[in-house]
């Protein structure tokens, strides 16, 4: 068997050899939007042996060797020729067996699978997309934003980007797991668990459908799973932080002990802070964070982590902030968050519509940046680029932001290694750092951020264009600072 393996291992790796290259024309054809360079890949360069940069799974090698050489000849398939290749790479829809577990209106809820026959490694992505919370406004949401509350208009496929690309390109140390994407469609923040009524007009099951997911995926591989990533973003990213000791508690009740649980949280670390200014409470966009929060967890009959039920008893609505969720769950979690978050300031009423912002606006941006750093410094495993961005886990862009010269792929793989060495108690790896946090005090003071767009003229602006479009003050700033004026500017020039 030895000499087979050997042959089969490296017939693999030249197949990902060329498949990076068919991935490279494939994924221009697919993503044709202007793109800025990314910088230097830091996830590949600083390491010393290259076959990390496509980890391949040989946990089902020594029990199955058919099913190992069934990898081969499909990645054989699909990665030759690249001309005429017709790539099967999207996830396709299944709808739950428990047909009483559904969306808002009563449709079936449900998930697209892609799987990868012979890894042992699952990823389960929750769908953000705000919320609702009384009947007025899920009314509303009903008529402008049916399909996160019904599945009638599903699309039978869907394909995965960023962490659920399968492109070792665009997902260089998750492409090869079994992907797994649950569509939003229970308006709840991923927390409720009560049927359909009269008064509510509505089935919110956020917690449940999660739960289902994960029974009906065990009859199809995830029984054999050696890890198991929850991810999502916005809502889906605190869906991830109310229900990742869930699924890690229902696995070992269900007997499947040996599955490792993990978190992945993107853009779901809010802040129940004080609005810049307060508005009349309408919708999720117009409320305060805490107010919308305590309304919705009685509207949706909404689950929250037992420890912090217990810690929070009778203001259960703290759990969904994360910061006040986090220190009650047991399971890791690596926390992705932008310091200067699109929704967060959304909801605090900073409106970013092409105008300068006013003195005291500039100050509760500054502010808000500070506020997150506070809380998320106790966090052991996260990635907080000083950016104005929401969600990246799932953007083609995803590989090109770094903090401190280290990529969210790096990251991400950092955190996996340390993970397993603590398992089989092994010092950390040295020069894989989990976390990183940027101390530049303004949005966009990191160079690698997201490109931003004039939004009247459709132009992308550099650090200082942007920050002169927000209102920056150089000289004032520069006071501040103590330093000179034309200082300042050439580090924010070099992103400094």
């Amino acid at each position: 068997m030895a000499p087979v393996l050997m042959v089969s291992s490296v017939l693999l790796l030249v197949l990902m050899q060329s498949g990076a290259l068919c991935a490279r024309r494939f994924r221009g054809g697919r993503n044709p939007q202007p793109r800025r360079s990314p910088p230097p890949p830091t996830y590949r360069a600083d390491r010393g042996d290259t076959t990390e940069s496509f980890p391949l799974d040989f946990t089902a090698v020594e029990e199955n060797m058919d099913n190992f050489m069934t990898q081969v000849k499909n990645l054989a398939q699909s990665l030759y020729p690249c001309s005429a290749q017709k790539l099967d790479y999207d996830m396709k829809l299944n709808f739950l067996e428990n047909t009483s577990v559904t969306c808002n209106d009563g449709s079936p809820a449900g998930y697209y699978l892609k799987e990868s026959r012979g890894s042992r490694r699952w990823l389960i992505f929750l769908e953000g997309g705000w919320y609702c919370f009384n009947k007025e406004n899920c009314d509303s949401r009903y008529e402008t934003m049916r399909r996160l509350m019904s599945s009638s208009k599903w699309p039978q496929t869907k394909t995965g980007t960023g962490i659920l690309s399968p492109l070792p390109e665009e997902n260089p140390h998750w492409w090869n797991a079994n992907m797994v994407f649950i569509p939003y469609c229970s308006s709840d923040v991923w927390s409720g668990a009560t049927a359909k009524t009269e008064q509510s007009g509505y089935a919110f099951m956020g917690s449940l459908i999660i739960q289902e997911v994960v029974k009906d995926l065990l009859n199809k591989g995830l029984d054999n799973a050696k890890v198991l990533l929850l991810a999502g973003s916005s809502a889906g990213g605190t869906g991830v932080l109310l229900n990742v000791d869930h699924v890690a508690e229902l696995l070992e009740e269900l007997g499947h002990t040996g599955i490792q649980v993990r978190g992945l949280s993107d853009s779901g670390w809010f802040l129940d802070n004080k609005q810049y200014h307060c508005t009349d409470c309408v919708d999720a966009v117009s409320c305060a964070p805490t107010e919308t929060i305590k309304r919705g967890i009685k509207y949706w009959g909404g689950v929250v982590p037992e420890r912090c039920r217990q810690a929070h008893e009778g203001e259960e609505w703290n759990c969904f902030f994360g910061y006040r969720v986090f220190p009650s769950i047991k399971s890791p979690v690596f926390v992705v968050q932008w310091l200067f978050d699109e929704a967060q300031l959304t909801v605090d009423n900073i409106q970013l519509t092409g105008q300068p912002v006013q003195e005291g606006q500039w100050r509760y941006i500054e502010n808000l940046g500070i506020e997150l750093r506070n809380t998320l410094k106790d966090v052991p495993a996260m990635f907080a680029p000083a950016c104005l961005s929401h969600e990246v886990i799932t953007r083609n862009y995803w590989i090109d932001v770094q903090v401190k010269g280290t990529s969210l792929p790096r990251a991400l793989h950092c955190w996996d290694r340390s993970l397993h060495d603590n398992r089989n108690n092994k010092a950390p790896p040295k020069g894989c750092p989990v976390h990183l946090i940027d101390s530049c005090p303004w949005p966009h003071c990191n160079p690698t951020c997201p490109t931003i767009r004039d939004q009247f003229t459709g132009q992308e602006m550099n650090v200082i264009q942007f920050l002169m479009h927000m209102g920056f003050d150089v000289q004032k700033m520069a006071k501040q600072q103590g330093m000179d004026p034309s200082k300042l500017l050439g580090m924010l020039s070099s992103g400094s």
